[in-house]
């Protein structure tokens, strides 16, 4: 994720509160298990329900609803293999490992993979605090452990479920602004010469936009997971209905779409930096009026790109003034079409994506 590095902008990024939340919430959900198990319940495993709470306590509801499915039924299963062996082959090492082999074994099932271990983990914490004395209590440890489920979910339903948009927003923004950045050095530097250091340093910040681009991906998917069955997320969408109602323009995109055309964008930009790249290493002499010309529009389209708000003229248009008025020169030699076109194309595509990021920005702030 990109951030600068003041200290103050890094506690503001909204990922570092969630992590601070996330952990306020595993604090709260395993301490207020553990208070429950011993005060009302009065356990004498109280650590069986702040277990399976912090486990429970996932970063999203959605994951701590099926997560805690899953560590119910596992933990369940733990408990009675435990009894099982305890009550019938007694404790003692070769048991033990049969517990754990059972546990393991149990674990590679794969409607209980994620939480799997808690079988073995259960048999460990059962068999080996005092069997004999758990033996009876057989109802109780499976109480406990649905207790430790029900107030992992509780919390992470009533104490700010997470929403990643906003994560999501700030990976989409880097990506867009890097774009722009790269263009307006590729304007400045063509507009009176470059090396093929330059140009390679260009092609390199289009990979490494593709790895933020890959990581922007994991955010936006973590994000719709988030909205699933979270009451923020009505709270969310009432406010839209409002919105809608009062004749403000509803959502008609995605991140997933947005996401889909800063891809292309960056594969476009890659392609020319890599023809500026080949064009280079070789000598060539470029037409005045093509360098100054598609200098420029360069510069505004990085400068739509890096900032929606930049005024700047109808970019597509002149790109097109610009095509036609090269391909009636005929002084152009046959071996300054293939780059010259190349540029215009790369460039015509970015364009298109340049209209199409800065019409997705209001829908970014809104969703």
């Amino acid at each position: 994720m990109p951030h600068n590095g003041s200290p103050t902008n890094f506690l503001r990024r909204p990922e570092f509160t969630t992590d601070l939340l996330q952990i306020a919430k595993g604090v709260i959900a395993a301490t207020g298990a553990w208070w429950l198990s011993d005060n009302v319940l009065d356990s004498q495993m109280p650590f069986l329900a702040p277990w399976t709470a912090l486990l429970t306590v996932h970063a999203t509801v959605y994951r701590s609803l099926s997560r805690g499915v899953q560590t119910t039924v596992a933990s369940a299963i733990g408990v009675g293999v435990s009894f099982l062996i305890g009550s019938y082959l007694g404790v003692g090492l070769w048991t033990f490992a049969l517990a754990m082999l059972v546990g393991l074994a149990g674990a590679r099932l794969s409607w209980i993979r994620d939480e799997g271990v808690a079988i073995a983990t259960t048999a460990i914490f059962v068999l080996g605090s005092g069997f004999d004395s758990q033996q009876p209590l057989l109802a109780d440890r499976l109480l406990e452990i649905a207790l430790g489920v029900a107030v992992g979910i509780a919390v992470n339903l009533i104490v700010l479920p997470p929403l990643r948009d906003r994560q999501a927003k700030r990976y989409i923004d880097s990506v867009n602004r890097q774009m722009g950045e790269v263009l307006i050095d590729m304007s400045k530097e063509f507009t009176s010469s470059w090396d093929t250091d330059s140009a390679e340093d260009w092609f390199e910040r289009t990979e490494a936009m593709s790895r933020e681009l890959d990581s922007a991906w994991q955010t936006v998917r973590f994000a719709r997971e988030s909205r699933r069955v979270n009451p923020r997320t009505a709270i969310h969408a009432e406010r839209r209905n409002r919105q809608s109602s009062a004749g403000e323009a509803p959502e008609k995109e995605s991140y997933e779409n947005i996401l889909l055309r800063a891809d292309e964008g960056i594969s476009h930009l890659r392609n020319l930096a890599r023809t500026l790249r080949d064009a280079s290493s070789a000598e060539r002499d470029w037409d005045d009026e093509f360098r100054e010309e598609w200098a420029a529009i360069v510069a505004d389209a990085g400068r739509s790109i890096a900032d929606p708000d930049a005024e700047v003229g109808p970019i597509f248009d002149r790109l097109e003034k610009l095509s036609a008025s090269i391909s009636q020169d005929r002084r152009l030699s046959t071996t300054s079409w293939p780059i010259y076109g190349s540029l215009i194309t790369s460039l015509r595509h970015i364009v298109v994506i340049v209209d199409d990021v800065a019409s997705a920005r209001d829908i970014r702030e809104s969703v």
